[in-house]
């Protein structure tokens, strides 16, 4: 995949199929995979734009070829170090609004058996837990996948709570 990736959604799951395919990304140490379904585009995330007063969660916005995109930090999000480098990003949409989640590099597109997901482990670090929505066991890895609704429902209560905190000072 190059700096700005279009994907289809072709390759999504049909009734036919039981075959599930993710893209795969970093973030620190661990694997995640994304329903290729929800992912619009990769890109190398350029002139983010702080917003003032926003949680540390969203990095900021940026101009994606005319659309604004909200950033969101997945490292600070799972209360990880920055990362040294050049990030990469995840382009989704959520409810018509766009977002970018900055994740440390992309992998490959797997093509899954669905009927070899499981449930999240009961030893799973809490922080990956929080935000995965069950697991494939491949060759030497362990693959979360990201459950967007919860990663952006987190950063949404994450501004709820800033603009709650700055009406109270009011």
């Amino acid at each position: 995949m190059n700096a700005h990736t279009p994907l289809t959604h072709e390759a999504a799951p049909t009734a036919a199929h039981d075959v599930v395919q993710y893209v795969t990304v970093r973030i620190g140490p661990q694997l995640f995979g994304l329903p290729i379904a929800l992912v619009h585009e990769v890109f190398v995330p350029e002139a983010i734009t702080r917003v003032p007063l926003a949680p540390g969660e969203i990095a900021g916005v940026l101009n994606l070829r005319g659309r604004i995109v909200t950033m969101v930090a997945m490292r600070r999000l799972l209360s990880l170090p920055d990362a040294e480098g050049a990030p990469m990003a995840v382009g989704i949409e959520h409810h018509g609004e766009a977002f970018g989640l900055i994740i440390d590099e992309v992998g490959e597109v797997l093509s899954l058996d669905a009927a070899r997901r499981e449930a999240n482990p009961a030893n799973l670090d809490p922080r990956w837990a929080q935000v995965a929505a069950g697991v494939h066991r491949l060759s030497g890895d362990l693959m979360l996948i990201l459950n967007v609704d919860l990663v952006l429902d987190r950063a949404g209560s994450a501004v709820a709570r800033q603009d709650a905190g700055k009406r109270a000072e009011l």
